[in-house]
Protein backbone atom coordinates (compact mmCIF):
# COMPACT_ATOMS: atom_id res chain seq x y z
CA UNK A 1 0.00 0.00 0.00
CA UNK A 2 1.43 3.27 -0.95
CA UNK A 3 1.45 5.57 2.47
CA UNK A 4 3.06 8.55 3.80
CA UNK A 5 5.74 10.29 1.50
CA UNK A 6 4.70 8.70 -1.60
CA UNK A 7 3.35 10.58 -4.15
CA UNK A 8 -0.49 10.02 -5.02
CA UNK A 9 -0.13 7.92 -8.51
CA UNK A 10 -1.62 9.36 -11.61
CA UNK A 11 -5.27 8.54 -12.51
CA UNK A 12 -8.13 9.48 -14.93
CA UNK A 13 -11.42 8.62 -13.56
CA UNK A 14 -15.43 10.26 -14.56
CA UNK A 15 -16.78 11.49 -11.27
CA UNK A 16 -20.70 12.65 -10.16
CA UNK A 17 -21.15 15.89 -9.19
CA UNK A 18 -24.72 16.20 -9.15
CA UNK A 19 -28.39 14.30 -9.13
CA UNK A 20 -28.60 15.85 -12.80
CA UNK A 21 -27.91 13.37 -15.63
CA UNK A 22 -27.11 16.23 -17.90
CA UNK A 23 -24.33 17.55 -15.67
CA UNK A 24 -23.37 15.02 -13.57
CA UNK A 25 -20.34 13.54 -14.63
CA UNK A 26 -17.52 15.52 -15.07
CA UNK A 27 -13.18 13.72 -15.56
CA UNK A 28 -10.86 13.90 -12.66
CA UNK A 29 -7.31 13.81 -13.11
CA UNK A 30 -4.61 14.19 -10.37
CA UNK A 31 -4.31 17.64 -11.63
CA UNK A 32 -8.03 18.42 -10.59
CA UNK A 33 -8.05 20.71 -8.25
CA UNK A 34 -4.53 21.66 -8.70
CA UNK A 35 -2.65 23.09 -5.51
CA UNK A 36 -5.27 22.04 -2.67
CA UNK A 37 -5.15 19.67 -0.27
CA UNK A 38 -7.15 16.48 -1.21
CA UNK A 39 -9.13 14.35 1.14
CA UNK A 40 -9.39 11.18 -0.81
CA UNK A 41 -11.17 8.49 0.28
CA UNK A 42 -12.67 5.06 -0.52
CA UNK A 43 -15.42 2.76 0.32
CA UNK A 44 -16.14 -0.65 -0.97
CA UNK A 45 -19.85 -0.75 -2.90
CA UNK A 46 -22.32 1.60 -3.07
CA UNK A 47 -26.23 0.51 -2.00
CA UNK A 48 -24.43 -1.16 1.13
CA UNK A 49 -24.81 0.04 4.78
CA UNK A 50 -21.95 1.58 6.47
CA UNK A 51 -20.26 3.37 3.21
CA UNK A 52 -23.33 6.37 3.15
CA UNK A 53 -23.05 6.79 7.00
CA UNK A 54 -19.60 7.84 6.30
CA UNK A 55 -20.43 9.58 3.04
CA UNK A 56 -23.10 11.68 4.44
CA UNK A 57 -20.24 12.41 7.52
CA UNK A 58 -17.58 13.86 5.24
CA UNK A 59 -20.64 15.93 3.55
CA UNK A 60 -21.29 17.63 6.69
CA UNK A 61 -17.96 18.25 6.98
CA UNK A 62 -17.22 19.71 3.61
CA UNK A 63 -17.59 23.49 4.77
CA UNK A 64 -14.77 22.84 7.31
CA UNK A 65 -12.74 21.22 4.63
CA UNK A 66 -12.92 23.70 2.07
CA UNK A 67 -12.32 26.37 4.51
CA UNK A 68 -8.61 24.43 4.79
CA UNK A 69 -8.30 24.60 0.71
CA UNK A 70 -8.98 20.76 0.71
CA UNK A 71 -11.20 18.92 -1.54
CA UNK A 72 -12.73 15.87 -1.04
CA UNK A 73 -12.73 13.27 -3.33
CA UNK A 74 -15.22 9.80 -2.77
CA UNK A 75 -14.43 6.70 -4.72
CA UNK A 76 -15.49 3.59 -5.01
CA UNK A 77 -14.97 0.85 -8.24
CA UNK A 78 -18.63 1.01 -8.99
CA UNK A 79 -19.53 2.88 -12.27
CA UNK A 80 -20.78 6.72 -12.32
CA UNK A 81 -24.17 5.35 -13.06
CA UNK A 82 -24.41 3.24 -10.21
CA UNK A 83 -23.14 6.76 -8.33
CA UNK A 84 -25.77 8.55 -10.34
CA UNK A 85 -28.53 6.58 -9.32
CA UNK A 86 -27.09 6.23 -5.64
CA UNK A 87 -27.26 9.64 -4.91
CA UNK A 88 -30.50 9.89 -6.83
CA UNK A 89 -32.22 7.66 -4.45
CA UNK A 90 -30.63 8.20 -1.13
CA UNK A 91 -31.65 11.07 0.86
CA UNK A 92 -28.45 11.49 2.35
CA UNK A 93 -26.59 11.66 -0.86
CA UNK A 94 -28.74 13.79 -3.28
CA UNK A 95 -27.23 17.07 -1.93
CA UNK A 96 -23.48 16.18 -1.58
CA UNK A 97 -20.92 18.68 -1.70
CA UNK A 98 -18.48 16.65 -3.50
CA UNK A 99 -17.76 14.26 -6.23
CA UNK A 100 -18.25 10.35 -6.32
CA UNK A 101 -15.26 9.31 -8.44
CA UNK A 102 -16.10 5.92 -10.21
CA UNK A 103 -12.45 3.41 -9.94
CA UNK A 104 -14.11 1.39 -12.48
CA UNK A 105 -11.05 -0.26 -13.89
CA UNK A 106 -9.43 -0.43 -10.78
CA UNK A 107 -6.64 1.11 -11.63
CA UNK A 108 -6.45 3.66 -8.97
CA UNK A 109 -7.10 0.92 -6.30
CA UNK A 110 -4.55 -0.56 -7.46
CA UNK A 111 -1.65 1.44 -7.79
CA UNK A 112 -2.66 2.81 -4.33
CA UNK A 113 -2.67 -1.29 -3.09
CA UNK A 114 -5.96 -1.06 -1.72
CA UNK A 115 -7.66 -3.37 -3.80
CA UNK A 116 -9.37 -6.42 -2.06
CA UNK A 117 -8.70 -8.68 -4.90
CA UNK A 118 -10.97 -11.53 -3.14
CA UNK A 119 -13.58 -9.26 -3.78
CA UNK A 120 -12.70 -6.65 -6.19
CA UNK A 121 -13.46 -3.64 -4.34
CA UNK A 122 -11.00 -0.71 -3.03
CA UNK A 123 -10.80 -1.62 1.19
CA UNK A 124 -12.40 1.23 2.94
CA UNK A 125 -9.25 3.54 3.08
CA UNK A 126 -8.16 7.61 3.76
CA UNK A 127 -6.15 9.51 2.56
CA UNK A 128 -4.82 13.03 2.49
CA UNK A 129 -2.41 14.16 -0.05
CA UNK A 130 -1.18 17.66 0.00
CA UNK A 131 -1.05 20.44 -2.49
CA UNK A 132 2.57 18.79 -4.15
CA UNK A 133 0.63 15.91 -4.16
CA UNK A 134 2.49 13.87 -1.38
CA UNK A 135 0.26 11.90 0.39
CA UNK A 136 0.76 13.15 4.27
CA UNK A 137 -1.99 10.81 6.09
CA UNK A 138 -2.96 7.09 4.96
CA UNK A 139 -5.36 4.73 7.32
CA UNK A 140 -7.54 1.95 6.16
CA UNK A 141 -9.97 0.03 8.34
CA UNK A 142 -11.67 -3.23 7.97
CA UNK A 143 -14.61 -3.45 5.81
CA UNK A 144 -17.30 -3.51 8.65
CA UNK A 145 -16.22 -0.36 10.65
CA UNK A 146 -16.93 3.31 9.47
CA UNK A 147 -14.03 5.61 9.57
CA UNK A 148 -14.61 9.09 11.56
CA UNK A 149 -14.48 12.06 9.16
CA UNK A 150 -14.10 14.74 12.05
CA UNK A 151 -10.83 12.92 12.84
CA UNK A 152 -9.58 12.93 9.07
CA UNK A 153 -10.20 16.89 9.59
CA UNK A 154 -8.05 17.03 12.85
CA UNK A 155 -5.47 15.64 11.19
CA UNK A 156 -5.35 18.00 8.28
CA UNK A 157 -5.98 20.52 10.51
CA UNK A 158 -2.02 19.29 12.06
CA UNK A 159 -0.56 18.58 9.16
CA UNK A 160 -1.02 22.21 7.77
CA UNK A 161 0.59 23.54 10.91
CA UNK A 162 3.89 22.41 9.96
CA UNK A 163 4.57 21.74 13.62
CA UNK A 164 4.47 19.18 16.48
CA UNK A 165 1.30 18.42 16.93
CA UNK A 166 0.90 16.02 20.79
CA UNK A 167 -1.95 13.31 21.15
CA UNK A 168 -5.58 14.41 20.64
CA UNK A 169 -4.14 18.05 19.66
CA UNK A 170 -7.03 19.87 18.04
CA UNK A 171 -6.98 23.40 15.81
CA UNK A 172 -6.11 26.17 18.34
CA UNK A 173 -4.33 23.81 20.64
CA UNK A 174 -0.63 24.43 21.50
CA UNK A 175 2.14 22.81 19.39
CA UNK A 176 5.09 21.59 20.70
CA UNK A 177 8.17 23.57 21.15
CA UNK A 178 11.17 22.02 21.11
CA UNK A 179 13.94 23.66 23.37
CA UNK A 180 16.81 25.07 21.61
Amino acid sequence: MLTVGDKFPDFSVTGVVSTDPKTAFQPFTQASDKGQWKIVFFWPKDFTFVCPTEIAGFGKLAGDFKDRDAVIWGVSTDSEFVHLAWRQNHADLKNLPFAMLADTNRRLSTALGILDEEAGVAKRATFIVDPDGIIRFAYVTDMSVGRNPQEVLRVLDALQTDELCPCNWNKGDDVLKPAA
